[in-house]
């Protein structure tokens, strides 16, 4: 599979169903109901946990496993991902029917730049493995300051990125359908929904400097940590949808994505003195997750809004 042949079929797989997605299920503008981000999740996971099955079938358990974990590591990360796209579309005041094909042409554009990130990473390490070791203070870094870092409002007006996009560009001010550019007075003119994709992407590239390293300290075979990237990255937009009114309940998922990030860096930085199994990194990973999900689920505050509403109802 590792072969091109591979590589030719896992692209051809790739384009037919976002081929399939755009024109044929998400053709017409429409707002994605939880119902169907949560069917279309499952097809993705589905699909990823069958391109599992068929690495285990062709390149045997190692290589599935180590697919398993970036797929699992990556996904995790994403979650944080859509923390920033619903401050991002809340801000510009994008209307859900819009937000699929920012998502889709954002998913398009990771695709471009993960492999390079991936193929620039490979390449460092098979030529100067001492740079494994830099990866992994990295991450420890990265994972420590997430856990102190405070949440802040999010301000994409200020934001460098947006403010190089309007010098070249102007933009409308307000939307003109689910178009990206217009033409005023013979004039290319951005819209609102050209600004937030160019603040996704570079949110995505923000995020890569994270995810690459982290998958690096898994595997170094380009195949399998661009695929679990791939199908990772795919399944995004169905979970942002199936997420996005659920935040609020995963509250301590930052505290247990920064475990994530400082263990792997770990098993970077003593890569070359221990090598910790790939089972015991995938049992770590997905037990910090769940035990970060089930704070996060135990510490939410009940609210029962109908009864109160009801008991309000009597007094009057």
């Amino acid at each position: 599979m590792e072969s091109i042949y591979g590589w030719i079929g896992f692209f051809a797989f790739i384009f037919f169903m976002l081929a399939l997605d755009l024109g044929v299920f998400n053709r017409k503008a429409h707002s994605v109901s939880i119902k169907e981000a949560l069917i279309w999740s499952g097809v993705w996971i589905g699909l990823a946990m069958l391109f599992n099955l068929l690495i285990y079938i062709n390149l045997g358990s190692q290589k599935a496993f180590q697919f398993l974990t970036g797929y699992v590591i990556e996904k995790a990360l994403s979650v944080d991902n859509l923390f920033v796209f619903i401050m991002v579309f809340g801000f510009f005041n994008i209307k859900p029917e819009h937000q699929h094909k920012i998502l889709f042409w954002g998913v398009l554009g990771a695709l471009v730049m993960r492999a390079l990130f991936i193929a620039a990473g490979v390449t460092l390490i098979h030529n100067f493995h001492w740079i494994i070791y830099v990866f992994g203070v990295f991450l420890i870094y990265t994972g420590i300051h997430m856990a102190f870092q405070e949440d802040k409002p999010m301000d994409p007006e200020n934001n460098a990125v947006v403010k190089l996009f309007k010098r070249f560009f102007p933009v409308t001010d307000k939307m003109e359908g689910s178009k990206f550019f217009i033409r005023q007075a013979g004039k290319l003119v951005a819209t609102p929904l050209a600004l937030v994709l160019v603040v996704v992407e570079f949110t995505d590239l923000i995020f890569a400097v994270d995810s690459i390293p982290a998958i690096l300290a898994i595997t170094d075979d380009a195949f399998i940590i661009y695929t679990s990237n791939v199908f990772a990255i795919l399944g995004l937009r169905s979970l942002y949808f199936a997420l996005s009114g659920m935040m609020q309940y995963f509250s301590f998922l930052k505290y247990g994505l920064a475990v994530i990030l400082v263990f792997v860096g770990i098993k970077m930085s003593i890569s070359g003195y221990y090598l910790i199994p790939i089972i015991a990194s995938l049992l770590v990973i997905v037990g910090v997750l769940a035990a970060a999900v089930l704070a996060s689920l135990i510490s939410t505050p009940k609210v029962l809004p109908v009864a109160i509403d009801v008991h309000d109802d009597i007094n009057k």
